[in-house]
């Protein structure tokens, strides 16, 4: 609880400190001026002032709005064109956690069971091959392995004579029904979630193995092997569990940015996710979605801190945290 209060006033002062930023080098009068028929400054704070954004009012009272309205009524406010900031965070959040859970569950998976796999068998043919595709993977621009999915796609369904693999958009308009729309919707999935997780379990891979080998020759492993276990279940039950702890806490902190940075991902895929959406606000100069956005990924930076937290006492019952 008193780690959870702690988080709570950093949010707090993170968003308001976001807010006066935001309040200073965004302008939200850009929006308008290059409309045509041209509006004129009093037109353009005429429009701007329902949405609390009119720069002719001083920033404190400002400030002062938009924090009584997300205290007491929990609106984050409106873009300087009117869209509600709470619709388009909860849209965007949701397509986003599709993406981001999926990939985030693949990539630990995939990493640190190759990590187990190649760290017994350390310099062996399967260790070196995979080394050597992670660390090609590691160093291929995220632009670039979404491009070459989008092409091996096409290529796929040239081939196949199908259209099985669709290369952009979340979903086709002209399904209807909960399971074709459910099918479809795992359709689109495939390709983001594919690029995600090609580029996020190189991480876990690399370091899981490096961490692996510091442990997996440990008196504590010896020991085990020493009761009567195999090698195998030694280095799964004891050398694992302790080499876990700071991988855990790397995927508990990661979630953030993964949520707020698959911008290039969901920009080649059509997905408005939320890091399209972040974006999309500083583009738009747009002050509350902005704020909100930073506000979105300071909860789930105090979410990750204190899920790694836990996740540390339950690999170690030694460990207490204070």
């Amino acid at each position: 609880m008193r780690k959870a209060g702690g988080w709570l006033l950093m949010i707090a002062v993170a968003t308001n400190a976001t807010y006066l930023l935001a309040s200073c080098f965004l302008d939200p009068r850009s929006n308008y001026k290059e409309l045509r028929p041209a509006r004129s400054e009093a037109q353009i704070s005429h429009a701007l002032a329902p949405y609390n954004l009119d720069p002719g009012v001083p920033l404190v009272q400002r400030w002062w709005n938009w924090l009584t309205s997300v205290t007491l009524h929990f609106d984050w406010g409106r873009s300087p064109t009117g869209v509600s900031v709470n619709g388009e965070v909860g849209h965007r959040a949701l397509v986003s956690a599709e993406l981001v859970v999926m990939a985030t569950v693949l990539s630990v998976v995939i990493g640190v069971a190759l990590a187990v796999y190649t760290a017994t068998r350390q310099y062996g043919p399967a260790d070196r091959v995979s080394q050597a595709i992670s660390i090609a993977l590691f160093n291929v621009p995220t632009p670039v392995a979404a491009l070459a999915v989008v092409f091996v796609a096409i290529w796929l369904n040239q081939h196949a004579g199908l259209h099985f693999l669709y290369v952009a958009g979340e979903n086709s308009p002209d399904v209807e029904g909960l399971l074709p729309t459910l099918g479809d919707r795992l359709l689109h999935l495939i390709l983001p979630t594919l690029t995600l997780t090609l580029m996020g379990y190189v991480g876990y891979h690399l370091t899981q193995r490096s961490l692996l080998l510091d442990t997996i020759n440990a008196d504590f492993v010896r020991t085990a092997q020493a009761t009567g276990l195999t090698r195998s279940q030694a280095v799964r039950r004891h050398a694992l569990r302790a080499a876990l702890i700071p991988t855990a806490t790397s995927v508990a902190f990661s979630v953030p940015a993964v949520f707020t940075g698959a911008v290039i991902t969901e920009s080649i895929f059509g997905w408005n996710g939320m890091g399209r959406y972040f974006s999309q606000t500083i583009s738009q100069n747009d002050v509350h979605g902005a704020v909100a956005t930073a506000a979105f990924a300071a909860v789930l930076t105090a979410v990750g801190a204190i899920l790694a937290d836990i996740a540390t006492v339950l690999l170690d019952p030694r460990v207490r945290v204070n």
